[in-house]
């Protein structure tokens, strides 16, 4: 059965600060492409500081934006196969009434990276809610899959929770990969907001000698240490530094993973971390960042990597998700219908809030 409705409501972007609630053309699936109805659709921080308008998504001094507008934000989505174009489902191996997940970039399938299997960091870089008409999001009721979309089937056991998560949680394993974490390994984790909490839990699945998290709100610091943080720290009350000397015989951490987002997360890590030792930087930044870059090298000699989006991570977090190893508890604490969008930005920017959903209104 294929749906006949022309219209669909959708959040639109159209520039920093001007998104607006509006009714455009539902999609409508060509070759090779698939329409799905959005469930729900998670806020990232990203889409935060889009809509606040920070420089590596708009440009400025020279740089183009990035930013397509008008698009339909979200990347953080899943939904339910409602419509498929000519050889949808044979092309991606799925049947109408499924429920996928794609992820977050829209490779070219062409450019050296895609073509050397890193598509992660493919040269065009369409990232879903973030360019128009090639990479609409899921800020609405309905969506199109393109045909170089990585799509993967959402087992029915998974809550709408977890399935909402996803998306993060494939983030925050390919970041703690990215960390090595060994048995004897000392790892901070900074921040503990969506993904700094993810990557607790999977940090933890490590086993790694101590695992300490670094954030300013209590509430999210007890939920690191119901998902396995050895040892928490509130900067505002605590010495971070003497906590993690005394816990390294005055080394410093092993691993330092940076998901705050703000400066002073990076400074700390450079000043926490041992010689020689491992700093992840995952953070989407609203500012640039200044450092002693002679700690890195001079002085410490350390092995600095950057982590982006989560290939070949999602069928890893979708398992660990049936299997109940990680878990979205505690981490989703909102949902919002499309309509109060405003209010359900206004909140993921707020310390009031971890994960925000918007979860479109239920179709027949």
């Amino acid at each position: 059965m294929k749906y006949t409705e022309v219209e669909m409501q959708a959040v639109v972007c159209h520039g920093p600060k001007d998104y607006r609630l509006q009714k455009i053309t539902r999609p409508r699936p060509r070759l090779n492409e698939l329409l799905i109805r959005i469930a729900a659709c998670g806020i990232c921080a990203s889409d935060c500081k889009c809509h606040s308008g920070a420089a590596m998504f708009w440009g400025g001094d020279g740089q183009p934006s990035w930013v397509k507008p008008p698009v339909v934000p979200g990347h953080e989505f899943f939904g339910y196969v409602v419509e498929a174009g000519e050889h949808g489902e044979e092309h991606f191996g799925v049947k109408v009434g499924d429920r996928i997940i794609a992820e977050q970039i829209v490779p070219c399938g062409k450019c050296r990276f895609c073509k050397s299997g890193k598509y992660w960091m493919c040269e065009v870089h369409n990232i879903f809610g973030f360019q128009r008409e090639v990479a609409d999001g899921g800020m609405a009721e309905y969506m199109r899959i393109p045909p170089t979309a990585l799509v993967h089937k959402i087992p029915e056991s998974i809550s709408l929770e977890d399935a909402a998560i996803i998306e993060p949680m494939a983030c925050a394993i390919h970041t703690v990969n990215r960390a090595e974490v060994q048995l004897d390994d000392v790892v901070v984790i900074a921040g503990a907001g969506p993904l700094g909490l993810m990557m607790t839990q999977i940090a933890a699945l490590k086993t790694p000698k101590k695992l300490v998290v670094i954030d300013m709100v209590p509430e999210r610091l007890a939920l690191a240490r119901e998902y396995g943080a050895h040892v928490t720290i509130n900067p505002a009350t605590d010495d971070a530094l003497a906590i993690i000397h005394g816990l390294t015989d005055g080394y410093g951490c092993d691993v330092y993973i940076e998901t705050t987002g703000v400066p002073a997360g990076v400074t700390q890590g450079l000043n926490v971390i041992r010689k020689l030792g491992r700093f992840v930087e995952f953070s989407v930044f609203g500012k640039e960042t200044s450092a002693d870059w002679s700690i890195i090298g001079d002085r410490k000699e350390l092995d600095v990597r950057g982590a982006h989006l989560g290939p070949y991570c999602y069928p890893i977090a979708i398992d660990l998700l049936e299997r109940g190893l990680v878990t979205s508890k505690g981490i989703v604490t909102h949902d919002f219908p499309l309509e109060d969008w405003e209010q359900a930005f206004a909140l993921a920017n707020s310390l009031d809030s971890i994960k925000v959903l918007l979860k479109p209104a239920t179709h027949t």
